[in-house]
């Protein structure tokens, strides 16, 4: 993924994303941008005591502000998620590997 001139790891972007304590799982794509050729959006599967407590309170799971005043300290700032996409789950290949390519299809058809 290239953003702003930068080349990122979407690996180390996930690992840390995954450290965040509402965050079950989570998937980092470089989505075409104008500005910046490719904006870093982090889709996520939220835990689910975390998922039923915010409904409680009428709340989102989580907001992208949240999630990148939590991730300041350990990301750089091109790094940080420009979008925040909660998805129920993340679509998986036959060996259980997320599948980029068709979660990348289903975000264009969206778009």
């Amino acid at each position: 993924m290239k953003v702003g001139g930068y080349k990122l790891s979407a690996l180390e972007i996930e690992s840390t994303l995954l450290e965040h304590p509402t965050v079950a799982e989570c998937c980092v794509l470089g989505l075409p941008d104008k500005d910046y050729g490719e904006a870093v959006t982090a889709i996520i599967v939220a835990e689910g005591g975390a998922k039923r407590k915010r409904e409680e309170e009428s709340k989102p799971v989580m907001t992208l502000e949240e999630l990148c005043g939590w991730a300041k300290d350990k990301l750089a700032p091109y790094k940080l998620p420009t979008r925040l996409l909660i998805w129920e789950s993340l679509p998986r290949n036959a060996m259980g590997k997320v599948n980029k390519k068709e979660l990348k299809k289903s975000l264009d058809h969206q778009e």
